[in-house]
């Protein structure tokens, strides 16, 4: 079974990474999308995420699916709520026995997440305005 999961609090690295090694693979890939402190020339301050309901479902989907496609482990953490610059907002991971199907595996399931669970953004800029993204 996959480790996927949606939450509000900081994400356990260490989890995600345990959860894709095994003795037969010789490539772990790490992905650690951070909050950055701008976007569109704007300086950021913060991000707020917001889910689905069942982004917890989706999520879980797109892993089964990539697994399946892939033959690879792959998990996957997204948190929502308040976030500040430094924070993990997603960490994801795969193993395989070569790097080069772990860092396909590992690009694929991002943009898949990005695309497809309903998550969404509101970006908090210095000047005091505020975005949503991903609506």
């Amino acid at each position: 079974m996959s480790y996927a999961l949606i939450t509000d609090l900081p994400i356990d690295e260490d989890a995600v990474k345990a959860a894709v090694q095994s003795q037969t693979a010789g490539a772990v890939v790490l992905f650690h999308g951070i909050i950055r402190n701008h976007d569109g020339g704007q300086a950021v301050n913060s991000l707020d995420y917001s889910h689905h309901p069942e982004a917890q479902g989706f999520l879980e989907k797109i892993l089964a699916e990539e697994e399946a496609r892939t033959g690879l482990k792959l998990a996957a953490v997204h948190r929502v709520g308040a976030l500040s610059v430094g924070d993990a907002a997603l960490v994801a991971a795969s193993a395989a026995a070569h790097r080069r199907e772990a860092f396909e595996a590992i690009e694929n399931l991002v943009e898949r997440i990005k695309a497809e669970v309903p998550i969404w953004k509101r970006q908090h800029f210095s000047s005091g305005s505020s975005e949503w993204v991903g609506l």
